[in-house]
């Protein structure tokens, strides 16, 4: 009987995929679920895995070519024996039973890629915090995945050993895949580690644990000449991470010769854009693409929110266990302009204009993996507390890559403050389908003319960026006036002015 092999669905856009190479022959033996093709789409790279035992009986499409979702590749004849990867015969019932149950009495855990959302399929493997024979307890991270959202870290689901790993560091492993498998038990995590592990050594305990590489930072370490033991690691145990090795990078070759030649590769390097800076450069590019976006500018002069922090900060503070920032204040006063300039709060569908009367106000935050933008539900309604609450908790989720899709997704208008890092001016890009971002920047005292006199004030640029289609240059503009309105007198807000 034979099983056909065909094009998996890629993605609600996604409609055709070009044939990268085939990792099996006609007439290769291949076991269910192994690897058989890989295809390329202009997003991801997808294994197929095989939908069933047997022999590869033909190929449909050749490396090179252009084929379409459920387009036929090939078909396995089914029957006989399960071939095992390596092309031998199945297993006996005995021997199976043998594997699921070792010699050392503990049971096989599998570890398998979690759901991280209704819209996410796949995930990249990020970096392995743990090799094979290596112990770990419950819940333990022992790999890191990154997915076009967010990064996450895998926990052990049971305490024992690792046996197997099953996917490499750059592969693209769907929802559901398996990603390593676990020997459970404290006996067989005791015989595991005693039977890998040499004799120990009188090197301190820090020390060891500073020099036990993963392959990531193993990598750098090669590539670079670096010297494990100078490398100051500050993951779990001390042991040394990815970003450990690459900020020790500039610190190699500190005294070679001048004349020495420069090694091969040393003027530049080349390292795979991670899934989600992929998705962060392919959203941005849509948004310039698709959106008619204009940016239109003003100051506001900040004396009257920094007053107010200074006379309450220490009380507020007290009573809701937050500092009061200047966040609160901004997503305040552009849920009142958002209510009066409803084409900002709007977005497009097709040849529809979707208002919003809910205020979902998303609040960038950079991290290690790229920029993310949270959601604070219902801004309107939640109080100056709460609001502070809530973006402190969000950012730091965000900066541990503990966000979970859904508060990620459904935002209404996009604030970003660029002033943390010193930015005086900037033109934010939209937040698709958004048509509004606020771009937020430094505090710097500047002269201004008010009446007669000129005096000095903390003054911060403001940048509005729309999108022209649905909001005209009026609407924008008296958006960001009643912005600088709110803020320069606050008492509005909560007049409600």
């Amino acid at each position: 009987m034979a099983t056909e092999i065909r094009v998996p669905a890629l993605g609600e856009s996604v409609t055709e995929a070009t044939i990268a190479r085939w990792m099996k022959q006609t007439g290769d033996n291949v076991s269910a679920d192994e690897p058989l093709v890989e295809l390329e789409t202009d997003k991801v790279s997808v294994e197929v895995p095989a939908p069933g035992a047997g022999v590869l009986a033909s190929i449909a499409a050749q490396e090179g070519d252009t084929v379409e979702v459920n387009a036929l590749l090939g078909s396995i004849e089914e029957g006989g024996a399960a071939a095992k990867p390596n092309g031998g015969a199945a297993p006996s019932a005995s021997a199976d039973n043998a594997a699921a149950a070792p010699a050392g009495g503990g049971a096989e855990v599998e570890v398998r890629v979690p759901a991280s959302g209704e819209s996410v399929t796949e995930a990249d493997i990020g970096e392995w915090l743990k090799n094979v024979g290596d112990a770990v307890a419950v819940d333990e991270p022992i790999v890191s995945l990154e997915t076009d959202k967010a990064a996450m870290d895998v926990p052990s689901p049971a305490a024992g050993v690792i046996k197997s790993i099953n996917a490499k560091e750059g592969d693209t492993v769907e929802v559901g895949a398996l990603l390593a498998i676990i020997e459970s038990g404290s006996g067989a995590a005791s015989s595991k580690a005693a039977a890998s592990e040499p004799a120990p050594a009188p090197a301190a305990p820090a020390a060891a644990a500073s020099t036990a590489l993963s392959p990531a930072p193993r990598r750098i370490v090669a590539e670079r000449g670096l010297d494990p033991a100078t490398i100051q690691g500050s993951g779990k145990d001390g042991r040394i991470t990815k970003g450990d090795a690459l900020a020790a990078a500039p610190q190699r070759g500190r005294a070679p010769q001048p004349s020495a030649p420069r090694a091969p590769g040393e003027r530049e390097e080349r390292v795979r854009m991670s899934r989600l800076r992929q998705t962060i450069a392919r959203r941005l590019k849509e948004a310039q693409e698709t959106a008619a976006m204009l940016t239109t500018f003003n100051d506001v002069d900040m004396t009257a929110v920094m007053e107010l922090r200074g006379q309450y900060k220490d009380l507020f503070e007290k009573k809701h266990g937050i500092k009061l920032g200047f966040m609160s204040f901004f997503v305040k006063a552009c849920c009142h302009a958002l209510k009066e300039v409803p084409d900002v709060n709007a977005e497009i569908d097709g040849t529809d204009i979707i208002y919003k009367n809910h205020y979902d106000i998303g609040v960038a935050v950079g991290s290690d993996k790229g920029l993310v933008v949270p959601v604070v539900r219902d801004a309107d309604m939640k109080s100056m507390a709460e609001v502070e609450l809530e973006i402190a908790e969000l950012g730091r989720r965000a900066r541990s890559g503990e966000l979970k899709l859904e508060e990620m997704q459904g935002g209404t208008f996009t604030i970003s403050n660029g002033g943390v890092y010193g930015s005086l001016l900037s033109t934010p890009i939209l937040n698709q389908p958004q048509s509004g971002i606020l771009g937020m920047h430094r505090i710097e005292k500047r002269p201004v003319v008010m009446g007669d006199d000129v005096v000095v004030r903390p003054m911060m640029y403001l940048a509005l960026s729309y999108d022209h289609r649905i909001v005209d240059g009026k609407g924008a503009v008296t958006f960001l006036v009643r912005v600088k309105e709110n803020l320069e007198d606050p008492q509005r807000l909560l007049l409600d002015l």
